[in-house]
């Protein structure tokens, strides 16, 4: 579909990082955006610097876990609008949690999944009915990571479960959409392919007391600028993905209707090849011998 003025685009988890970086390329591009996050003074600080650009920008506090507060987000932006073209399911968390699967908290599990799995659920059971029935063209955008959605990272696996998790959900909404001859698309993002600087890595800070901690943590929290000097002092590089190419890969993605928002990386390509070369040989899965090994 075309990205053209006048359309309305509705992105999660847009106060900061990714999102963010999504609603001011659809804003450049001409687009209304509407920004939801669950993290209030943010929301407002990031639809506020659009709005001084000359965005049209409507802001909502949302916490996509909660079903009704994705509903009432539908029904306040068609009331506003009327009409939604560009959904981007993109609001995502850390779990935070620690030790083996086993030692695992329940409430990290709880906490991961209701925003990375039911949240995207939500925003298509809310918006993807009435972009359908609209007849308008359309596209969905659902953000997973290369961390599950291409290969397991057992070191946060409670994060790339759910992560894997948006990815076959985003396939079956694919067939769906396909099988209606709607004139809505579908894609999933694989942001990358380096690390981004994003405040996934403090999600904590909004963790709801529903999902707090049966125990505290064993040890503390590590802020990205903690990990980068921890990999630099081991010898390893550290790349960075600036935000807007991730918005700009998007952006592409719609206009060509294409599913997979996958950037070009060898790193990727490799654990793509690996993991359907051990399915296929019925092997072990060896591509998980260096976390087997930690």
């Amino acid at each position: 579909m075309d990205l053209r003025e006048g359309q309305v685009a509705v992105v999660t988890g847009a106060a900061s990082g990714i999102g963010l970086a999504m609603a001011r390329r659809f804003a450049a591009d001409g687009l209304k955006v509407v920004l939801a996050d669950v993290e209030e003074a943010a929301l407002e600080k990031a639809a506020a610097g659009l709005r001084q650009d000359g965005a049209e920008a409507h802001a909502r506090v949302v916490d996509v876990g909660e079903r009704a507060e994705v509903l009432a987000l539908a029904e306040d932006v068609y009331e506003t609008y009327g009409a939604v073209h560009v959904l981007c399911n993109n609001a995502g968390v850390g779990s935070g949690a620690e030790g083996r699967m086993w030692e695992h908290d329940p409430n990290d599990w709880k906490w991961a999944f209701a925003v990375n799995v039911w949240g995207v659920f939500h925003g298509v059971q809310a918006f993807v009915p009435r972009m359908i029935a609209s007849g308008e063209p359309g596209h969905v955008v659902n953000t997973s990571s290369g961390d599950g959605g291409i290969a397991p990272l057992p070191t946060a696996s409670v994060y790339a479960v759910t992560k894997a998790a948006v990815v076959t959900m985003t396939e079956s909404l694919y067939a769906h959409l396909k099988a209606d001859r709607a004139r809505v698309g579908a894609s999933v993002l694989f942001p990358g392919p380096h690390m981004l600087r994003t405040g996934l890595w403090e999600s904590h800070r909004n963790r709801p007391s529903r999902y707090a901690k049966q125990a505290p943590r064993r040890t503390p929290y590590r802020s990205l600028e903690q990990w980068e000097a921890a990999m630099r002092e081991s010898g390893q590089e550290v790349r960075f993905t600036p935000v807007e190419q991730v918005a700009d890969l998007v952006a592409d993605g719609i206009r060509a209707n294409r599913f997979w928002l996958l950037p070009e990386s060898e790193h990727s390509d490799r654990q793509i090849r690996a993991r359907s070369r051990s399915m296929l040989d019925r092997a072990d899965p060896s591509y998980l011998e260096d976390f087997i090994l930690d």
